[in-house]
């Protein structure tokens, strides 16, 4: 970090103001601001694009509005304005989420002595909420919870949602407060018979949990609506990503910078490494993370670290280091730029180990 006041810095991918476009930028979170800069060519730009100022903001985590971006947070300024980020990971959203919100009530503690925006705790209480009427909500078809089609180990689930998803929406539509909150009265519905258990690791989960941990927050783990109901109409389902290549577990997200092959100009991207089998797909994180704009085999790749003093042969542009290197099967050279050392280095350890 820069500076010895810097919070948090990253990439989040912002949509615009006038023009609703989403742009990838770097942000750095301050004591009373969240500032925001454009990365040129591989390098930070030193004058930023802007800033939101964090007194009397308020914010909203997670924010699932937006269809195809179930990784957003909202900010509103004290004066009114609306800021949309999205992150790469959930994670990565919360702990955002958490960081800014810590800066904005000691902010604001700061001139009223107390945390006058922090949530009552007796506002939503578990004990006083009717199961069926959450079940009704989840179940509605314009504002209930997204059903999709999911692939894992080879088979293909339709109409139904990750346990990650579920807790989302349960802290979103406020009927709970916290992501532990939700995933006990998801627990609920699921032991009273309102949703089932789909695929293996949600079956697994609902055979040896308590009776408050039977649903798994995570986004492996599968469930639908009990089969008693009936059949939601005008659910719009997500792409089955049905290709070999797309059905491994997870292992790795985050944002990244490469170097295109033709134009050598460095862009973001969101990367995504998957095991079993083992790929490294990346995305442009302005569109989805559904249909990747480009990806390899991992089996013979080649991955090393660029040393940071001068510009490495076949590099382009005035970049700041932390760059690695990874050669495929059919000899494709890929630079890869990360915001950190420890990033870099992380993110070829975990390269490695599917190689």
């Amino acid at each position: 970090m820069d500076k010895p006041n810097t919070l948090r810095e990253g990439f989040l991918v912002k949509r615009g103001h006038l023009v609703h476009n989403w742009k990838a930028r770097w942000f750095t979170l301050m004591p009373d601001r969240l500032m925001y800069y454009k990365y040129d060519g591989g390098r930070r730009d030193s004058s930023q694009r802007g800033k939101i100022l964090l007194k009397g903001c308020q914010i909203t985590c997670p924010f699932l509005e937006y269809e195809n971006r179930p990784l957003v947070l909202k900010l509103v300024t004290k004066t009114g304005v609306e800021h949309f980020l999205e992150a790469c990971s959930r994670e990565e959203r919360d702990v955002w989420a958490a960081d800014i919100l810590a800066a904005a009530e000691s902010l604001n503690s700061e001139d009223s002595g107390i945390g006058e925006n922090s949530p009552d705790p007796t506002d939503v209480g578990f004990n006083n909420i009717n199961l069926s009427k959450v079940l009704d909500s989840m179940y509605d078809v314009h504002s209930g919870i997204t059903m999709s089609s999911h692939v894992q180990q080879g088979n293909t689930y339709s109409n139904c949602f990750s346990g990650s998803a579920v807790v989302d929406w349960l802290v979103f539509m406020q009927f709970s407060l916290t992501r532990v909150e939700a995933a006990t009265l998801a627990s609920a519905l699921l032991e009273e018979g309102f949703l089932r258990t789909v695929g293996l690791r949600s079956c697994e989960a609902l055979r040896t949990a308590g009776p408050s941990q039977q649903l798994i927050d995570d986004s492996t783990a599968l469930y639908s609506f009990c089969d008693s109901l009936k059949k939601r109409g005008s659910v719009k389902a997500e792409t089955s990503l049905s290709a070999l290549e797309l059905r491994g577990k997870v292992v790795k997200r985050g944002y990244l910078l490469k170097q295109g092959h033709r134009r050598k100009n460095w862009k973001v991207r969101l990367f995504v490494l998957r095991t079993e089998p083992a790929f490294l797909h990346y995305f442009d994180p302005t569109r989805d993370d559904i249909s990747p704009v480009g990806g390899f085999s991992l089996r013979g790749c080649l991955v090393s670290a660029l040393k940071d003093n001068g510009v490495p042969s076949g590099v382009k542009g005035n970049v700041q280091g932390n760059l690695f290197t990874i050669i495929t099967q059919s000899d494709t050279r890929y630079f890869i730029q990360a915001p950190t050392q420890e990033q870099k280095m992380d993110w070829i350890d975990a390269i490695r180990e599917q190689t």
